[in-house]
């Protein structure tokens, strides 16, 4: 077994809960010298103080992994790109500052987005001055939000699933206990639309969304409008969200402030989102879900089944199993369209999602659009030699009528290769040869495989070997470096 050296996990956790090193010895059972040489690497952790650790402050085992570095030394390498290419930084010491000093590479990993951000502003895609552009969406400030809190909330988690225990909710009676709750404790009443998008006597279109209002609440007649064309899952799910902002409005409030301003769009984005967590958390209780997903072998379908929801529904919860001494597998939650466009990204591993170039066309979530409705399965590798599992679906939405555009998008849900033997469709599969593992990378803008035949730009920081005489099969041929 491998040893554990955590010395700036242990300091940061220990200064976090405001206790000396004399306080944590205590509880620890162990001297402050032997406490002050673990904080400084010079003692590793032992499997009993490890175990005190995680039960005196309610965190998991991997906190002290080295495992727990791999997420954020992928974001360095993307924000450090540039550097990384010129050789001013290495691979091994991005690993070496995210081992040993969180902190300060969380610092450092902010300096570097920040340098980005401005570059991108001043600088358009043709080279010329944009000091006008656009900064990044509020859409993108939301996606960050989630993933720096690795799409796990725990206290609304918990809200939650006390509220769905006080009402009732469970499989087969969730529309019930939402509508009693939404009239007996809020006098609203639900009424159903019909949307109407065909053309007047003239010709004449509805103004645009006018009749796509999937719901809309009145709050001046207390009414909650409910599409009919919502599927019975989504229309629990929309009345679930809105018990969430009347009464858990305080701490929307509370987590939006967190990291945005009051009354500007990223916040109340923030706010949406956190209600969409609650609803996602009081339509599928935690202990519940987590229950049947590990029955089950986090069987994807067999939930949707059971549940009575979308696929996307059930992925993106089964991502948010996190809690703390109750944990699920750590899931990535991915959808993407077919131009490789990523309109949700949810990570509670070290896999990570390039936040430009694209992403990986040899990743399966592409192959979900050639068999639509089927689950397409694959081991992949990052170029760190992180292996991951993959099953991937693509889903279809129409808005019901004839001739009416839909959108689809393919739903990709993966975990770390040492979790995969949890899943159902890990069976038949070869999970401990990498040669049966698919390499891919984390975007063509910053892979690092040189050999990579479906490359579609030249790697960053390499000098490309061009000769007229000679033609190769990898699009991007590079020059060797020389020392």
């Amino acid at each position: 077994m491998s040893k554990t050296y955590a010395g700036a996990r242990l300091r940061r956790l220990r200064e976090e809960r405001r206790m000396s090193q004399a306080e944590l010895a205590r509880v620890l059972g162990i001297s402050p010298s032997y406490l002050n040489q673990m904080e400084h690497d010079s003692r590793p952790l032992t499997v009993p103080v490890l175990l005190r650790l995680t039960e005196t402050f309610g965190v998991d085992p991997g906190f002290f992994s080295e495992r727990d570095t791999a997420r954020l030394v992928a974001d360095l390498r993307e924000a450090l790109t540039g550097e990384i290419a010129a050789a001013r930084v290495s691979p091994t010491d991005l690993a070496e500052l995210a081992s040993r000093m969180p902190a300060v590479a969380q610092v450092l990993l902010d300096l570097g987005r920040r340098n980005q951000l401005l570059s991108e502003r001043l600088v358009g895609p043709d080279g010329r001055d944009t000091a006008d552009a656009a900064p990044r969406s509020p859409h993108e400030e939301i996606r960050d939000f989630f993933y720096r809190r690795r799409n796990y909330l725990h206290d609304t988690d918990l809200a939650a699933e006390q509220l769905a225990e006080r009402i009732g909710i469970r499989p087969g009676e969730v529309l019930r206990a939402l509508t009693a709750r939404l009239t007996d404790a809020h006098g609203i009443r639900l009424a159903d639309t019909h949307a109407v998008q065909q053309a007047d006597a003239r010709g004449n279109r509805p103004p645009t969304g006018s009749g796509d209002r999937l719901h809309h609440y009145d709050a001046s007649t207390r009414t909650l409008h409910l599409s009919t064309r919502l599927r019975p899952g989504q229309r629990a799910f929309r009345m679930a969200t809105q018990l969430a902002l009347l009464e858990y409005a305080g701490e929307l409030d509370r987590h939006a402030a967190e990291d945005f301003p009051a009354g500007s769009p990223a916040h109340t984005l923030a706010r949406i989102g956190v209600a969409n967590y609650f609803a996602a958390a009081l339509v599928l209780p935690y202990t519940a879900f987590h229950a049947a997903a590990e029955e089950v072998r986090y069987d994807i379908e067999r939930l949707t089944d059971r549940h009575g929801l979308g696929y996307e529904t059930v992925c993106h919860r089964l991502s948010t199993l996190q809690r703390p001494r109750l944990r699920g597998v750590p899931f990535s939650f991915v959808r993407v369209d077919r131009a490789g466009n990523m309109s949700k990204r949810q990570s509670a591993t070290g896999f990570h999602f390039s936040r430009g170039g694209g992403t990986c066309p040899l990743w399966n979530v592409y192959e979900a659009f050639a068999a639509p409705g089927r689950i397409h399965v694959q081991v992949a590798e990052m170029p760190d030699g992180q292996r991951y599992l993959w099953a991937a679906r693509a889903v279809t939405r129409h808005r019901g009528g004839w001739g009416e555009p839909g959108k689809t998008y393919a739903i990709g849900l993966g975990c770390e290769i040492r979790h995969a033997h949890r899943l159902v469709y890990s069976d038949g599969l070869d999970l401990t040869s990498p040669s049966a593992a698919t390499p891919i990378g984390m975007g063509c803008r910053v892979c690092e495989r040189l050999d990579c035949p479906q490359r579609a730009v030249p790697p960053l920081g390499r000098t490309l070997r061009i000769d007229e005489n000679t033609s190769t099969f990898v699009p991007y041929p590079v020059t060797e470096r020389t020392t």
